[in-house]
C-alpha cells in the first residue's frame, strides 16, 4: 500500500478541495500497478486543515507489478503533476514504524521556537536551502500561515445607539454559519434535531455578511444590517499552530533521493542549518525513523569496537597470549571490506540491518583463524615444531573444515540475499553483508593469516629478548 497526502492552496474551499481530490484519484487509477484506492478530505484526526486530503492506495502483489512501492510512488507523483491546484505526496505504508505522527513525506525534522513569528521568516529560508540539496527530495513543511481570515471590527458607538451588543452579533453569525439546534421533533420511535443555518449558497463569499440583519429596539424597522455597525477586514492568518511539548513547532518532512542514504540526508540538513545561520532560539531535532537512525549511527562504531575488544579479551584468556588474539582478529578487516564491497555492488546502504550482518561476521570469520592458530600453537607447545612448520601444517590439515564451515554459513545466508518475497528488502542487506564478507575472507584468510602469525611470533621473540626459531623469509 501507498499512503498519500494531497495539499491544496491554504485558501481552498471544501468544494474546490473535493474537485482536486477527485482529479487526483482519477489520475492515480490510470497507473497499471494500482488496484484501488480510498480517498478522504475534511478535517478529522489526521487531516488537521481543510486544504489537505488523504489517500490509501492498494497496489498489485509484488510479483505482479513492475516496480517496488517507492518507485511506483515516484511515478505516481510524475503522473499527477499535471493536476492543477493540488500537490500529491506519497510514501509506502510501513508495517512497523516508530513515527508518532503522519507527515507528507517519510522523514521528519522539527523546529521549535517560542516566538511564533520567527517561523515565517526562517522556515522558508531553510526550505529553499534544503531544496537545493542533492540528497533530499519532496521537501515540505506543515507551516500554514497564509489562510484567509475575516475580522469584524464593531463600531461600539454606533452599535450602542441601536442597542446592539457584541453578543447579538455573535449569535447572528452563529445562526448563519454554525449549526444551532433550535428544536427537536419527537416521534413514537425516534427524535429529530432541527438545525438552523443559512442557505449554503450564501456561505461562499463575504457578500453573505451584508444580508445579515440584527434585531434592534432602537430602530424603527426593528432590524439593522450588520455592515452598518461593523467594518470587515480580510487578512492572512494561520490555519493551524502546531506544538511540540509546550512550544510552537513546525515539521519539515523529506524523502531521500535515489542512490543517497538517510545518513547523508541528515548531514545535509545539519549543514543547511549552519549555512543559513539559523538563530539559537530554534531547537531542532529529528523525529521518528530519522531520529532513531541518528541515535543508532552515534553508537554503531562503539558497538563494533566493543565486540572486537570483548573477543580480544576472550581469545587472550584462551591462548594465554597478548599477541595471537590479534592474529585471529586480523581476519576481520578483509571480511568487513568484503561486506562493504558487496553492499556497494548490490546498491544497498549501510543501515542497521547491514551493520548487524557485519557484527555477525566477527563471530563467523574469526573461526577460520582460530582453527589454524589453535592447531599451530598445539603443534608448537606439544610437538616442539617451529612456527613456520606448525602454521604450514595447520593450513593443510584445517583447509577442509574451514571450507566446510564457511560454505555452511554462506549457503545459509544465500536465501536472505536472493529472496524476493514480501519483506525481502529488510533481510537482503543482512544476507549481502554475510555472503560478501565470507567470500573475501575465505579467499584471503589462508594466505594472510600464516604471514601475520609468523610476523607476530617474530615480534614476540624480540619482545622477550630471544631469537625466533624461523625467520619470516623462510
Amino acid at each position: 500500500m501507498l499512503q498519500g497526502i494531497s495539499v491544496a492552496a491554504q485558501t481552498v474551499s471544501y468544494g474546490a478541495m473535493a474537485e482536486h481530490q477527485q482529479a487526483l484519484a482519477a489520475a492515480i487509477l490510470t497507473d497499471p500497478d494500482v488496484v484501488s484506492l480510498s480517498s478522504f478530505i475534511g478535517v478529522d484526526g489526521t487531516n488537521t486543515t481543510l486544504n489537505s486530503g488523504r489517500f490509501l492506495i492498494n497496489l498489485k502483489p509484488k510479483n505482479d507489478r513492475t516496480l517496488n512501492a517507492t518507485d511506483i510512488g515516484r511515478r505516481l507523483q510524475r503522473e499527477t503533476a499535471d493536476v492543477q491546484g493540488v500537490q500529491l505526496y506519497l510514501q509506502p505504508v510501513q508495517d512497523l514504524t516508530i513515527d508518532a505522527s503522519v507527515s507528507r513525506t517519510q522523514y521528519q525534522f522539527v523546529l521549535e521556537n517560542p516566538n511564533l513569528t520567527a517561523f515565517t521568516e526562517w522556515v522558508p529560508k531553510l526550505l529553499a536551502k534544503l531544496n537545493q540539496s542533492q540528497e533530499l527530495e519532496n521537501v515540505a513543511s506543515d507551516l500554514q500561515q497564509q489562510g484567509l481570515t475575516v475580522n469584524l471590527v464593531i463600531d461600539r458607538a454606533t452599535a450602542a445607539r441601536f442597542g446592539i451588543t457584541p453578543a447579538t452579533v455573535d449569535n447572528a453569525l452563529y445562526d448563519m454559519f454554525g449549526q444551532r439546534i433550535i428544536s427537536t421533533i419527537y416521534t413514537q420511535s425516534n427524535q429529530y434535531r432541527v438545525i438552523m443555518e443559512a442557505d449554503p449558497s450564501l456561505q461562499t463569499s463575504l457578500d453573505a455578511l451584508s444580508s445579515i440583519r440584527l434585531p434592534s429596539a432602537a430602530s424603527t424597522t426593528g432590524q439593522v444590517p450588520l455592515t452598518t455597525i461593523v467594518t470587515i477586514e480580510q487578512k492572512p492568518g494561520p490555519l493551524q499552530i502546531s506544538h511540540l511539548a509546550q512550544f510552537p513547532a513546525t515539521t519539515i518532512s523529506f524523502d531521500i533521493t535515489p542512490g543517497s542514504s538517510l545518513g547523508a540526508a541528515v548531514a545535509a540538513i545539519r549543514q543547511a542549518e549552519a549555512d543559513i545561520n539559523l538563530p539559537e532560539s530554534f531547537v531542532t531535532a529529528f523525529q521518528g525513523a530519522a531520529s532513531a537512525l541518528e541515535a543508532s549511527l552515534s553508537n554503531e562504531l562503539l558497538l563494533v569496537l566493543a565486540a572486537i575488544i570483548t573477543m580480544y579479551i576472550v581469545l587472550g584468556v584462551l591462548y594465554e597470549s597478548f599477541i595471537h588474539p590479534i592474529t585471529i582478529l586480523s581476519t576481520l578487516p578483509s571480511a568487513g571490506a568484503g561486506a562493504l564491497v558487496a553492499l556497494w555492488m548490490a546498491g544497498d546502504n549501510i543501515d542497521v540491518i547491514s551493520v548487524i550482518g557485519i557484527i555477525l561476521l566477527i563471530g563467523i570469520v574469526k573461526k577460520n583463524a582460530i582453527m589454524m592458530i589453535d592447531f599451530a600453537l598445539a603443534a608448537e607447545r606439544e610437538e616442539g615444531k617451529p612456527p613456520r612448520e606448525a602454521i604450514h601444517q595447520a593450513c593443510l590439515l584445517r583447509f577442509r573444515p574451514i571450507l566446510m564451515t564457511t560454505m555452511a554459513a554462506l549457503l545459509g545466508a544465500l536465501p536472505l540475499m536472493l529472496g524476493n518475497g514480501t519483506g525481502s528488502e529488510l533481510r537482503r542487506p543482512l544476507g549481502v553483508a554475510i555472503v560478501g564478507g565470507l567470500i573475501v575472507s575465505q579467499v584471503l584468510t589462508l594466505f594472510t593469516t600464516p604471514v601475520i602469525y609468523l610476523m607476530f611470533d617474530r615480534l614476540a621473540w624480540r619482545l622477550r629478548g630471544g631469537k625466533p626459531e624461523a625467520s619470516l623469509a623462510e
